[in-house]
């Protein structure tokens, strides 16, 4: 009996994993992307963005607590 049932179990197709994959769907045609890779082409790419450090500091949020006052050196 049992081996009837792996003859079974064996016969049957795989339904797991047996599909195909799908095409990647076609992206519709935008003007600005097709810009900016002509001007990549042309003129290169831009510079990447750099971190500026803030030259004025911006005031405490809270004031000092009377510890940190006494502790502070004068």
């Amino acid at each position: 009996m049992s081996e009837k049932r792996t003859r079974k179990l064996n016969s049957e197709p795989h339904s797991q994993g047996a599909t195909m994959a799908r095409k990647k769907k076609a992206k519709p045609f935008r003007a600005v992307t097709a810009v900016k890779e002509l001007a990549r082409e042309r003129v290169g790419r831009p510079p990447s963005e750099k971190v500026v450090v803030e030259k004025t500091r911006k005031p405490e949020k809270h004031k000092k607590t009377l510890h940190e006052l006494l502790t502070e050196p004068e």
